[in-house]
């Protein structure tokens, strides 16, 4: 079966697209749904087999990166997103996604004292590069299975400072597995800026919630699907694909399973 991904749409989102032909080649079918469409009934997401909240601005941002999607996440789809996370159905949000994830309470986890949050970046502008990221192996994350090499996708944020309340919201983060990503050298090893382009803590790029189907990151995987996005690729013809898409590869073939 060909799984079905619903791709949320809403004012100042301009990933859909990108994501919509990420999961095309990895295998899926994918529909652009305006929120308003599922807070109505026209749609009901518990008929999709994925969910994915792109990038972009939305609502402008104007009371915050995400904040105002992650109200309608709250108290429109309240419901019908707690039972498709709860029913094991992989979730990912990118950039302003992952903002809007972490702000809706969905990660880390639903329920539970928000011990995550995204703020702006040290160098106090917008970062945007290529960048080189790690799954953790210890991760529960569906998405990052069997990815031991390192990946290079790239990032565009000015909020993207992944910060904990202590050090105990990151112990716990790593006992549970929910470090799914993390920005890496070109060696392998932690970085500082600009490799880490935020300054996030732990140098984390990503997380997961504790059962492993919700994944938020601020990288793009969306836009480095295609050999050609990659700036090397003239000199890497050895690259059949966008490192990106193996983040999507992963989701749709645990999406058939469900």
């Amino acid at each position: 079966m060909i799984p079905n991904v619903l791709i949320l749409r809403a004012p100042g989102i301009n990933r859909d697209g990108d994501a919509a032909l990420a999961c095309e080649l990895a295998g899926a079918t994918a529909d652009r749904v305006h929120v308003n469409r599922i807070a109505d009934g026209a749609v009901r997401l518990r008929d999709y087999a994925m969910l994915i909240i792109p990038g972009g601005f939305s609502y402008g941002d104007h009371l915050g990166a995400g904040k105002l999607l992650a109200v309608d996440l709250v108290h429109r789809l309240g419901d019908q997103l707690h039972d498709f996370v709860a029913d094991g159905r992989p979730v990912i949000g990118i950039c302003n996604g992952f903002q809007v994830l972490v702000k809706a309470g969905v990660l880390p986890g639903i329920t539970g004292p928000a011990a995550v949050t995204l703020t702006d970046n040290h160098s106090g502008r917008f970062e945007c590069r290529w960048v080189r990221l790690q799954a953790d192996p210890q991760s529960r994350c569906i998405f990052t299975r069997g990815m031991e090499r390192s990946i290079e996708v790239p990032v565009a944020h000015g909020e993207g400072r992944i910060a904990l309340s202590d050090n105990a919201a990151l112990a716990d983060l790593r006992a549970a597995g929910q470090v799914a990503l993390r920005y890496v050298g070109d060696d392998g090893v932690p970085v500082a800026y600009p490799a880490n382009p935020n300054g996030s803590v732990d140098n984390i790029a990503g997380i997961c919630n504790a059962q492993g189907n919700v994944l938020g990151l601020m990288p793009h995987p969306e836009n480095a699907i295609r050999p050609q996005q990659h700036p090397r690729w003239t000199r890497e013809p050895w690259r059949d694909a966008g490192d990106g898409l193996a983040i999507f590869r992963n989701a749709v073939e645990y999406a058939k399973t469900m």
